[in-house]
């Protein structure tokens, strides 16, 4: 259950679209993770799973 609190999901500033979710906050993502010991994202794929998985954390109403 969610606490009342929380911050996410957030509303996209505009319809389905965001100008603040770009590639490079993809990329910085990406880098902050490879400094805390994760592997470096080398392939397309894998930066498509990050880049779902961070616009769902962001914009996604669906309940955990």
């Amino acid at each position: 259950m969610l606490n009342d609190d929380v911050q996410y999901p957030v509303k996209p500033l505009e319809e389905n679209n965001d100008p603040r979710f770009t590639f490079g906050l993809l990329l910085d993502v990406a880098a902050v993770l490879q400094e805390q010991g994760y592997p470096r994202i080398r392939t397309g794929a894998d930066l498509i799973r990050l880049r779902q998985a961070l616009w769902s954390f962001l914009y996604s109403t669906n309940s955990v």
